[in-house]
């Protein structure tokens, strides 16, 4: 598959019926390759970065200005629409209008924030804190009146049914959602029947996200059976870089013993092939055009 030639507004393929569903991505050559795929939108996943970056886990180590350096790369080198991960906003509510002003000119297209005390952890860790639904109403309010364009998305992702339960969650995501944000997210949801009861609940009003983690609290499905249940948009955030963990353990054990690439060589990319996939002919014949 190959990317569109114009990639359509995120905004205006979510009007669209069917899920959409969209990859986890941590740099910009996870980006380039996704959109590459064909894929219509791509989630920039703190955990991802923390994962990447600082090769530690998702528990709010990551600060605002590493997501904002990321982002500006991703959507630098690739046109589709980037979801990107805002955390708790990185602090209160003065912290998340600026994290959504730095976000949006960075180029983000949907911009997420959560409902978790500092420091946040991954939502499907144990041991989570939420703050008052007051608090994050007033934040998500901030982050809405901070944003310039509305065609910059605002979603609001509650952690509440670990800490207080799946109704406490849907209250605070019938709360949140008159707030006037564009999308919800209630994370770690338990079973089936809890993904249908939000669905029931939210699907005709609102956009609402899965998310599918492997080995987390959700039960995994595709992006064509969630769309069924109701949900809109599907995300894999973490997924990319088990595959590439496990890849790199794989090749690793075996460029030790081995003491080259010869067994791997089939499972790589050559020179030439990785010069095509990230354009290096295209970069080269630009230089030329504009030697002296």
């Amino acid at each position: 598959m190959t990317p569109p030639d114009t990639p359509m507004p995120l905004r205006e393929r979510l009007a669209q019926t069917r899920p959409l569903l969209a990859p986890g991505i941590y740099d910009a050559l996870s980006a380039l390759l996704a959109e590459q795929a064909g894929f219509e939108a791509l989630y920039l996943s703190g955990a991802s970065i923390a994962y990447t970056a600082l090769a530690r886990s998702d528990v709010g180590l990551t600060t605002a200005t590493e997501v904002k350096a990321a982002l500006a790369r991703i959507t630098e080198r690739v046109r589709v629409p980037v979801i990107v991960d805002a955390d708790t906003g990185f602090g209160n509510a003065r912290n998340a209008q600026r994290t959504v002003r730095a976000f949006e000119r960075a180029g983000a297209a949907m911009i997420q924030l959560e409902d978790q005390t500092f420091p946040k952890r991954c939502g499907h860790l144990q041991g989570k804190g939420v703050v008052s639904t007051a608090e994050m109403c007033g934040k998500l309010r901030a982050a809405l009146d901070a944003r310039t364009s509305r065609e910059t998305l605002i979603l609001a992702r509650t952690d509440a049914l670990a800490v207080e339960g799946p109704e406490a969650a849907f209250e605070r995501a019938e709360a949140y959602l008159e707030t006037g944000v564009d999308a919800l997210f209630v994370e770690a949801l338990r079973t089936r029947e809890q993904m249908l009861a939000a669905c029931a609940r939210f699907a005709s009003r609102v956009l609402l996200l899965a998310n599918m983690v492997e080995g987390g609290h959700t039960p995994l499905a595709t992006a064509d059976e969630l769309g069924a249940m109701g949900f809109r948009i599907v995300i894999f955030p973490g997924g990319t870089v088990r595959a590439l963990a496990h890849a790199l353990q794989g090749y690793y054990a075996s460029l030790r013993p081995h003491g080259g690439t010869g067994p791997w060589r089939e499972r790589m990319l050559d020179f030439d092939g990785l010069n095509e996939v990230i354009g290096t002919p295209a970069l080269m014949e630009t230089g030329r055009q504009f030697a002296g």
